[in-house]
């Protein structure tokens, strides 16, 4: 790999970094190679390395790098369709669900969990724990909070914990009448333990999407799922095969 030298432009350094580097990517590089050390990619543009870091946190942003534990900066293979949403309204749990139960247990919730659930903000609720693959790889990990009046049943049910709780819950849920959801898309970086659970690194940007479920006119429970952004491109409604054009690596969903 030569010395590039960098043309002199108006847009940030960083920027203009990025630009290069994404052509190199395509003409250089396959999906899965590991990228030289920071030390000789600064050497071949020319620049300081915080400027490269800055390059590759977008790069890794967009979806064309991935950082891995103990491998290095790879090439990203092109993002999958991930569905988050259909028109019809369905209860998590419900046949069909992508999603995998892992553990459920009655804890106390972040405030803003209490507050958007109508619970005091002592009371423990149901959190279930569900992790989402796509071709093998951990796509996303979720905390689904549900209030113990919304599963009023489960006093009979002897699991405390574990993926047998967590099923029980969600079959609980499916007794009431979903009457609508409601959901939001936000940017965020990975906490320590999506980060584990997803293979990524603390901070890694991640795509949170935070689901109300409505039912008797109350918040019957509470999703917030966190994708990985690197791979991930969220799809919602029922109609697939969206084709968006943001360059070679747009795919269909």
């Amino acid at each position: 790999m030569g010395t590039t030298q960098l043309e002199t432009v108006p847009e940030p350094k960083y920027w203009h970094l990025k630009t290069v580097l994404s052509e190199a990517l395509d003409s250089e590089f396959s999906v899965g190679e590991i990228l030289p050390n920071e030390r000789d990619l600064a050497a071949r543009f020319g620049v300081a390395r915080a400027t490269l870091r800055q390059a590759l946190e977008q790069l890794e942003l967009e979806g064309r790098l991935q950082r891995r534990r103990g491998v290095g900066t790879t090439v990203a293979p092109p993002r999958v369709g991930v569905a988050v949403g259909t028109e019809q309204h369905v209860w998590p749990g419900a046949p069909g669900d992508a999603w995998q139960p892992v553990d459920c247990a009655r804890t106390a919730v972040p405030a803003a969990v209490a507050d958007a659930l109508g619970t005091g903000r002592d009371e423990p609720v149901h959190t279930v724990r569900r992790s989402r693959t796509t071709h093998g790889r951990p796509v996303a990990a979720e905390l689904l909070y549900v209030p113990s009046a919304s599963v009023p049943d489960l006093s009979a049910i002897d699991t405390p914990s574990g993926p047998a709780r967590a099923r029980a819950v969600l079959r609980e849920l499916q007794r009431l009448e979903l009457e609508g959801r409601e959901s939001a898309v936000e940017l965020g970086s990975a906490r320590a333990d999506d980060a584990r659970e997803l293979d990524r690194l603390p901070g890694a940007p991640v795509l949170v999407v935070t689901t109300r479920y409505i039912a008797d006119g109350r918040v019957a429970a509470l999703s917030v799922a966190t994708y990985r952004a690197d791979t991930c491109r969220l799809t919602f409604g029922d109609s697939g095969g969206v084709e968006i054009h943001h360059g070679p690596h747009s795919r269909a969903s």
